[in-house]
């Protein structure tokens, strides 16, 4: 059983912390009925992707010099860490979390700011309008997987980085969140999926003529009794449109005022101290893009 407010980086740091870096990460969980390699999926199938840890937790580029995320992923990212854009290893200059965020809740709002510019991607475009409910959206990752039957069953490790992705349609929003459902059968989309464990800070997104547009940012599971990835349980996704003032705000501003307009927190999880965070982001740190 499972608490209604599940984020799904809690079992990472507990493995981490033991010593365990094969966590689940970046799961994308599908249909039992549907072949698997319908799911498959490559960067080009949304480039502006990225990848914070060895064991995945991802963000979105929306501007050269920043990727917007989940705050609850940023308890490694300080100055100098290296995290993956498309093909580039760039450094993190800064962190800015949305003010209000308490490890958990709703606004699990992120900016990064990079020390230098990715030149290689073309930046998703936030989306702006208020109409995301009853949209097709996509989500993507690469990591654990699993059906709608058993819930995330393969682990990051043992899934060697195989990239899918897979579609769900927005049921509800709050003026904070986008709710998704993991339906089974005819209620189901041809390509109907969630994401799994680890998946925070990953795009729900939509591709149209002119690029591509970020709606919600992975954020946790809220349901009773549902296991992550089952089919029934509910996802919550932070919703882009109802923060996107905040976001221009703080890319606009100097480094005082951002300071002013955002958290520091690095919204530990369970079972990372002061004392042994050092060595945990070490041991996740990328050193070659994925």
């Amino acid at each position: 059983m499972r608490n209604n407010t599940h984020l799904k980086l809690l079992s990472l740091s507990l493995l981490i912390s033991s010593g365990i870096i094969s966590a689940p990460a970046s799961a994308i969980v599908i249909r039992h009925d549907k072949p698997a390699e319908q799911y498959l999926a490559a960067k080009t199938d949304f480039p502006p992707l990225a990848t914070f840890y060895n064991i995945g937790v991802r963000g979105t580029l929306i501007a050269p010099e920043w990727v917007l995320t989940a705050a609850h992923t940023v308890f490694c990212l300080n100055p100098g860490q290296p995290i993956a854009v498309g093909d580039e290893l760039v450094e993190v200059q800064a962190r800015y979390s949305y003010p209000s965020y308490q490890l958990g809740k709703q606004n699990d709002l992120a900016l990064i700011k990079l020390a230098k510019p990715v030149q290689s991607v073309e930046p998703a475009k936030l989306y702006r309008q208020q109409d995301e409910r009853d949209q097709v959206l996509w989500f993507i990752g690469s990591g654990g997987t699993g059906t709608g039957l058993t819930g995330e069953t393969v682990g990051y490790k043992d899934n060697n980085g195989v990239l899918r992705k897979a579609q769900n349609k927005v049921t509800a929003v709050t003026k904070s969140d986008l709710r998704f459902v993991f339906e089974s059968g005819q209620n189901g989309l041809e390509l109907e999926g969630v994401s799994g464990n680890g998946d925070s800070g990953g795009p729900a997104y939509l591709k149209k003529d002119d690029g591509y547009y970020l709606l919600g940012i992975s954020s946790r599971v809220d349901s009773w009794f549902k296991d992550v990835g089952e089919y029934g349980v509910k996802e919550l996704y932070t919703r882009v449109s109802s923060h996107a003032n905040w976001i221009d705000q703080v890319m606009a501003a100097d480094n005082s005022d951002r300071a002013k307009l955002s958290s520091s927190d690095g919204f530990l999880q369970d079972g990372m101290t002061a004392e042994n965070l050092p060595g945990i982001c070490a041991s996740i740190s990328l050193k070659t893009p994925v």
